[in-house]
């Protein structure tokens, strides 16, 4: 099939080039000109594993072309996505103004009847109102139908979400629209669920709300933890061989962050709200959220006091691992706090540095290497589970002045802590003070 995808960013450019790759033809459109010549030339405006290749794989092969220019993109497309973004107003709601303008734009300018199919994330209703918005501003006969397929993917594994993905959520009342989706997804071989409409736009509302439950209530089981000494790790263990509550997301921590489960769950709130409903549960995940990720602030001050000209090391800023996307990132609270506080913060991330310069405070350094940002620091904070992190070398603590490691992200077995001179605290985890008992023994 001839494809159009409106918007380049995880969700469409993610969506465009494995679309390509199963042997549509797919042109990506998004009106930055100089983001779209970058990838004209294979460069990726994110950072995704594996994007890189499979794009330029597929532009080598002619599947895949990038333009600018709307009326061009939308020429002859059978199906045209909507992948544009929908960010967050300042009352938690959705601003719908991108997915609007596209409607529009395709009402005015595509030439022949088609499908489009909405991937962004917009609340209940949207994609009904969308329906109109295009019929009212037709400028010829020619018949759209509006179908909701909202995406499931997971930043810094977005390409095998796609490709080995649950389920295809496709919401329309036109069943011959739900038959040509389905033909598009077959060589994906992954199961269907045909819906209406508005179920589907709340499945996406509803799926990342749940996990963001289970998040947050994981936390505030940790919390307890520390505190009746429990261990969260095997408690979170214990309630996952229960197939009724699973493992998954079960994993505690300093929060979630990221595009989507901060935007989503204020927006199902706001949803609720339009409707005259408090949507009590959910406020209290929002809540319970923010407040964890202080969690690591509060234990360095709760061990340091004083956090004036003290240097402290934060390992990770990306909002999780293999991204290069700080959007709500606990690293940003952290970081905000900690120049508030006076302290002298020394960062790392492999990855998200250069997007950090961009949104965290100008008084920040940024170092090279892991070792330089640990060495001599009176604190270092573990705030993103990045892989060389996990895997470092953990004597490399012996260059802080003082050996104290705030780890939000429980990344390290007890067991191997113990065994080094450290002061160690996790989330809902012992703490380890081997330092000050190895420091009596000499």
């Amino acid at each position: 099939m001839k494809l159009s995808v409106v918007g380049t960013g995880y969700v469409g450019l993610v969506t465009g080039v494995c679309l390509a790759e199963i042997g549509h033809h797919v042109t990506c459109i998004d009106i930055d000109e100089i983001k779209i010549e970058k990838m004209k030339n294979s460069i990726v405006p994110i950072y995704e594993p594996g994007l890189t290749e499979l794009m330029t794989k597929n532009m080598e092969e002619d599947r895949l072309v990038f333009t600018a220019n709307h009326e061009e993109g939308f020429k002859d497309a059978d199906i045209i996505f909507i992948a544009v973004g929908t960010p967050e107003n300042e009352d938690g709601s959705a601003n719908l103004t991108f997915v609007e303008e596209v409607a529009l734009s395709i009402a005015k300018t595509a030439k022949k009847d088609t499908i489009v199919v909405t991937k962004s994330t917009v609340p209940v209703g949207t994609n009904d109102r969308l329906q109109i918005l295009i019929n009212e501003n037709k400028l010829n006969t020619i018949k759209v139908e509006v179908v909701s397929n909202p995406e499931f993917l997971r930043e810094g594994s977005a390409i095998y979400d796609t490709f080995y993905g649950n389920r295809i959520v496709i919401g329309s009342n036109n069943e011959k629209a739900v038959q040509q989706l389905t033909e598009l997804y077959k060589p994906l071989a992954i199961p269907i669920y045909s819906t209406d409409i508005r179920s589907a736009e709340m499945i996406k509302y509803a799926s990342n709300a749940f996990l963001a439950t289970k998040i947050s209530f994981i936390n505030e089981i940790a919390n307890i933890c520390e505190r009746v000494g429990a261990d969260v790790e095997k408690v979170a263990a214990g309630m996952g061989l229960d197939k009724r509550i699973g493992s998954a997301f079960l994993k505690a921590g300093i929060g979630y962050g990221g595009s989507c489960f901060p935007k989503d769950t204020k927006a199902l709130i706001q949803i609720a709200g339009n409707v005259a409903y408090d949507f009590e549960l959910l406020r209290g995940v929002v809540n319970v959220n923010k407040k964890q990720q202080r969690m690591v602030f509060e234990k360095l001050v709760e061990n340091l006091g004083n956090l004036q000209r003290k240097k402290i090391a934060v390992l990770g800023l990306a909002f999780k691992p293999n991204t290069d996307d700080i959007r709500e990132a606990p690293s940003i609270i952290i970081t905000n706090e900690l120049t508030k506080a006076g302290a002298y913060v020394c960062a790392y991330d492999p990855i998200a540095t250069e997007n950090a310069k961009k949104t965290l405070d100008s008084s920040i350094v940024y170092a090279e290497k892991l070792e330089d940002a640990i060495k001599d620091a009176d604190a270092a904070v573990i705030l993103t589970e990045w892989s060389e992190i996990k895997n470092m070398d953990l004597n490399i603590f012996k260059s802080m002045k003082y050996p104290l490691v705030i780890d939000g992200r429980n990344i390290f077995e007890l067991s191997d802590i113990k065994k080094l001179q450290i002061e160690y605290h996790s989330i809902g985890r012992s703490t380890i003070n081997s330092y000050d008992q190895l420091s009596l023994n000499s």
